[in-house]
């Protein structure tokens, strides 16, 4: 489960190294992974947004591949999308 309050200090740590290593290394507990924004697919929203990244849960549940979730409970880990810039 990735509560509210997990996830605002994710945001935090992400303003001074959003690398899903650094955040490895913040949070050994939860899985990381990380993407551009523009590769999520658009029927999933962030869980929290931050300058320059928005945070999706994903879960591990099935033991196998990661998949993205919307369902706070079920979630085992955070993915950090880098925000595109459109210019």
């Amino acid at each position: 489960m990735i509560t509210p309050t997990i996830l605002a200090r994710v945001g935090e740590a992400a303003l001074l190294d959003g690398s899903a290593s650094a955040l490895r290394q913040r949070f050994p507990d939860l899985h990381f992974s990380e993407c551009s924004e523009d590769d999520v697919s658009p029927r999933y929203r962030p869980a929290f947004t931050v300058e320059g990244y928005d945070l999706f849960l994903i879960s591990g549940a099935t033991g196998h591949c990661l998949e993205m979730t919307n369902d706070a409970d079920a979630a085992t880990g955070i993915l950090i999308a880098t925000k595109v810039d459109d210019e």
